[in-house]
């Protein structure tokens, strides 16, 4: 039975009862920037925030992209969820509850494909039968075992939807008895095909991690071995899917990404026991990448969602050196602040809070922090003997070589002071060093910046700046955005223009908008830009008053500045077109050198010029 569509009261019934600012704080790092709030845009990658969120309007605008729309269109665009799942998104979100009848049906279309909502739901179906095997068959009972022994507990189990891939095969006779499609199964990740085209299932005895995208659905699974094995890797991933690509995903984003905003860092542990083991010590903002450096899309993920990031690899020897090797890669790929936080005796995070407990590691994710250059100097004494001068040079050498990437003074200052005290030396040779040091550094190159010109001649229509003004867009336009932006937001301008005989829109959008925006009053007691994007038939409609709503203008009008919208575009529109005309023919006989022609065309332009500078008449 297909779903009935959703009643439009409901629908501005769950609108308004959220704020679109909390809804997006949970995809996008926000912050307070004058009415709005800013943040670095999820649809694409950016250094410089550029996604707007207006709690007045209850609607967002990314100013690089062009997206925007309220907060169903939020989901719509970032989830690729139809318009009623969307609306039911925002419903769980506010807690209210949409009658069944509306509730989603298999037959809701989305902007997904087909084919990936059918590799989500096989994945899905894994992760249960993966479950299910691990805490209720006898199959699954020497990894229960195993888990409980590591510390695990039955709800971290739950929790992170861990399972276990028995070394016979399950997962194939569960799917054939659904009758999967053979391709379905075999983009899947989950099988291997041989030369024959017959599938066998890529993991076998092993513990099952399940991988979340940041909507928390599960597009892939990381194998790890019960038992070691020397021909077989400790951990196995599913390959690139048309749903998983391993650049993509953080392991626990999904269930991390609010804590990480409620605590403003994000931990990067190494692997997946380690974030389980401290989020169980209370410590939930940590992830993990993929066994690999953090990428570019990983590192832009919560840069989003955080401007601190600290870094908890292992304790031992290989974890400081993975940890100094992610220190130099994320020096020059990202804005956010980078520390350490550094196990104790060579451990890791899991062995860590089995010897000293949850609160113990609780108390070290808090306090234990130190800065890149702390982590980098202590690094540097490792296998050296720091009692031979030798080294002793060599490694105040190549610790100024570190001092010389700081930016502040200050900064650069308590370090030199640290050497200085450590080694006796005299601080005014350690700051000559360290100047002659950044002094003989490449330069960064100066990024150009273009000066904003603003007129200060113009009449009133031109006297504001829109955000997103193209230079290409005459007179007339400016004064139809103007007045299509009063009449919307003003029931006496609005009232005013209804009353102007024979008055219309130059442009069709603008005329288009205008009569919709009729027939939306018919429905509703005022505007509300939120629910009148809702209200538009088609995207480029909503773009296009999107692009009227993020004009900036003063807050109220006047007589005089109607009037001269009206004016101009009653008045100055056929001038405007006569003006063109001329000047391309005026440019045609200038080229052709027909003196009596361009002298004939230049007279008759100054006169259409003065025409167009005569008084405008009140409405």
């Amino acid at each position: 039975m297909a779903r009935m569509r959703i009643p439009e009261n409901v629908i501005e019934h769950v609108r308004t009862s959220v704020n679109i600012t909390d809804v997006i704080s949970q995809y996008v790092g926000l912050k307070k920037s004058g009415s709005n709030f800013m943040g670095l845009c999820p649809f694409h990658e950016e250094k410089t925030p550029s996604f707007s969120v207006s709690e007045e309007k209850q609607i967002f605008h990314c100013f690089s992209c062009g997206r925007g729309g309220n907060v169903f269109k939020f989901l719509i665009e970032l989830d690729g969820l139809s318009f009623p799942e969307s609306v039911n998104k925002v419903a769980e979100f506010a807690g209210i509850e949409i009658d069944s009848k509306y509730a989603q049906s298999q037959l809701a279309k989305t902007q997904e494909s087909t084919e990936n909502r059918q590799l989500k739901q096989l994945h899905d179906d894994a992760t249960k039968l993966y479950q299910h095997i691990l805490m209720n068959t006898e199959m699954g009972q020497k990894a229960l075992d195993y888990l409980h022994n590591r510390g695990m507990t039955d709800e971290d189990i739950t929790t992170f939807q861990i399972g276990f891939a028995p070394e016979k095969s399950v997962l194939q006779d569960f799917f054939n008895e659904k009758k999967l499609d053979y391709q379905i199964l075999r983009q899947s990740g989950l099988f291997i095909e041989n030369q024959a085209g017959n599938l066998r299932e890529r993991f076998i005895n092993r513990v099952m991690f399940p991988i979340r995208n940041q909507n928390g659905q599960v597009v892939a699974f990381s194998g790890r071995l019960l038992e070691k094995n020397k021909d077989l890797p400790k951990y196995l991933n599913s390959p690139e899917t048309p749903i998983f690509n391993k650049r993509d995903i953080l392991f626990n984003y999904d269930l991390a990404k609010k804590e990480i905003r409620t605590e403003g860092n994000v931990i990067l542990f190494e692997g997946f026991m380690d974030v389980i083991a401290a989020y169980r010590s209370g410590v939930k903002n940590g992830v993990a990448s993929m066994g690999t450096s953090l990428t570019n899309e990983q590192i832009y993920l919560l840069e989003r969602s955080t401007s601190q990031l600290n870094i908890c690899y292992d304790g031992d020897d290989p974890g400081q050196n993975a940890t100094n090797r992610a220190l130099d890669l994320l020096t020059n790929q990202t804005k956010m602040k980078v520390g350490v936080l550094v196990i104790p005796n060579g451990m890791d995070p899991d062995e860590f809070v089995t010897k000293n407990g949850k609160e113990a590691f609780l108390e070290l994710a808090h306090s234990a922090r130190e800065t890149t250059i702390s982590f980098k100097m202590n690094f540097l004494k490792r296998d050296r003997n720091l009692k031979n001068e030798s080294e002793q040079i060599d490694y105040i050498d190549q610790v100024l070589r570190v001092l010389a990437t700081i930016k502040t003074p200050f900064e650069q200052d308590i370090y030199v002071n640290q050497l200085a005290d450590e080694f006796k030396i005299d601080k005014t040779i350690l700051r000559q060093q360290l100047v002659d040091l950044v002094a003989n550094q490449p330069r960064e190159p100066q990024q150009r910046v273009n000066p904003v010109r603003v007129r200060t001649d113009e009449p009133p229509i031109e006297q504001h700046q829109e955000i997103m003004r193209d230079e290409k867009i005459d007179r007339v336009e400016r004064a139809e955005r103007l007045l299509l932006y009063r009449v919307l937001h003003d029931q006496t301008a609005w009232l005013k223009i209804r009353a102007v005989d024979d008055f219309s829109f130059v442009h069709d959008n603008y005329q288009l908008i205008y009569t919709l925006a009729e027939g939306y009053l018919d429905l509703h007691d005022q505007y509300e830009i939120a629910s009148f994007l809702d209200y538009l038939p088609e995207e480029a409609l909503k773009r296009f008053v999107m692009q009227i709503e993020l004009m900036t203008v003063s807050d109220n009008s006047s007589e005089d500045e109607l009037n001269d919208c009206v004016s101009v575009i009653m008045n100055d529109s056929p001038i405007e077109r006569s003006i063109n005309q001329v000047r391309s023919d005026l440019a045609e006989a200038t080229r052709l050198g027909n003196t009596e022609l361009t002298n004939e065309l230049s007279f008759k332009l100054i006169a259409l010029y003065q025409k167009q500078q005569v008084p405008r008449t009140s409405i």
